[in-house]
């Protein structure tokens, strides 16, 4: 049977990056996972194909091979070309030798692989993602937002150690410390959360009642942060320790501000330039004109047309455009000059267009003009 295109195993262009590449693995596998598909050899088959997939085009020198020679050229590699490669039947080894880290949560029981925890060993806490719709002109010149969100705080009852009148943790009896149980299905070995820890590795015999022995308990906060000038779409913006806290004394993790700015009605941005376009009379255009323009920070500038200027043309403003971060430097204001043809004329303004028309002459038999020329003017 013909073999499917790795790439379009895991549903990724062939520039993709390497976090693409794992992102379409995640899914795939999470999907098609034999342990959440059990007897279904379809699902086993695809969990086989993407690994497979991801095996090869995770790995820089396999990928360069595979790529110029096919399937053909991994012939004798292992893990490609001949087929999946049965050596892995142990599937936390397997994730763990593709340095995927606890990407498949609980299917995988986080890749610890067995080992034992200490029971009062310190845990970061879950890092935080918060999206912020910003303006165009906030995020042109930055601002100050304040955000409200919720994480996590150490149990103000049990001071974060998760137990009633002092009680302490101590190694799961089920999974011995290691967070883990592994199960047999036949031909595979997986290894899933412990159901009696949830994966910690310690329990309590004595939970505190308000946080459940969890030692952490919801909070909403609200925090000021500060927009700077030039942020772009998409820009992240780190918050130190504003995550979920961490347990048994472990640091919190991040807040992650993830900035979205809206569309101007006028503007619009390329990198630190900004463009609009401003009408104008076909007589300012063929004799010229000084006008004022309204910046996106609502000040007028005052703007030359020279003489001929022909509709579409672009003309430019320095420093009027978005700041570059940590300088005092700034891009470039461009405006697209439209100019507009009336369409309503007095008696007057006509009799006068044909004695211009007179004396001009134009042609009644035009030449044609590239496309391309007229896109370049």
């Amino acid at each position: 049977m013909a073999k499917r295109d790795y790439y379009e195993v895991l549903g990724v262009q062939k520039n993709a990056t390497k976090d693409e590449i794992k992102k379409g693995y995640r899914k795939l596998a999470v999907q098609y996972h034999p342990d959440k598909n059990p007897g279904d050899k379809e699902a086993e088959e695809k969990f086989k194909e993407a690994t497979e997939a991801y095996e090869i085009l995770s790995d820089e020198q396999k990928r360069q091979i595979y790529d110029q020679y096919g399937f053909a050229g991994l012939e004798g590699m292992g893990g490609g070309g001949g087929g999946y490669s049965h050596a892995y039947a142990d599937f936390s080894d397997l994730f763990e030798g593709f340095d995927l880290g606890g990407i498949f949560g609980n299917i995988f029981g986080g890749g610890s692989g067995g080992r034992r925890r200490s029971p009062d060993a310190p845990n970061q806490g879950a890092s935080l993602r918060y999206d912020l719709e910003i303006s165009f002109k906030e995020a042109v010149y930055g601002t100050e937002k304040q955000v409200q969100f919720q994480h996590t705080e150490p149990c103000e009852t049990c001071h974060g150690t998760g137990g009633a009148n002092g009680a302490q943790r101590k190694t799961c009896g089920t999974c011995g410390g290691s967070g883990q149980v592994r199960r047999n299905t036949g031909f595979f070995a997986f290894a899933q959360t412990c159901p009696t820890c949830g994966g910690d590795g310690s329990v309590i015999d004595n939970p505190c009642k308000v946080c459940g022995g969890s030692g952490l308990q919801p909070k909403r906060k609200k925090i000021n942060i500060q927009i700077p000038a030039g942020a772009d779409n998409g820009k992240r913006i780190t918050i130190p320790r504003q995550g979920d806290a961490g347990r048994n004394g472990g640091p919190a993790g991040d807040l992650i501000i993830v900035v979205h700015v809206t569309r101007h009605q006028y503007f619009e941005r390329s990198g630190n330039d900004l463009y609009c376009a401003v009408p104008i009379s076909a007589t300012q255009a063929i004799l010229g004109a000084d006008i004022n323009v309204t910046s996106l920070d609502d000040k007028k500038i005052k703007l030359k047309i020279p003489a001929g200027t022909p509709h579409g043309k672009l003309l430019r403003l320095r420093n009027e455009g978005v700041p570059y971060s940590g300088t005092n430097k700034k891009g470039d204001l461009y405006i697209k000059v439209l100019v507009e043809v009336p369409t309503k004329l007095s008696s007057k303004q006509k009799d006068l267009l044909k004695e211009f028309m007179e004396i001009e002459k134009p042609t009644e038999s035009p030449m044609p003009k590239a496309l391309s020329e007229l896109q370049h003017q």
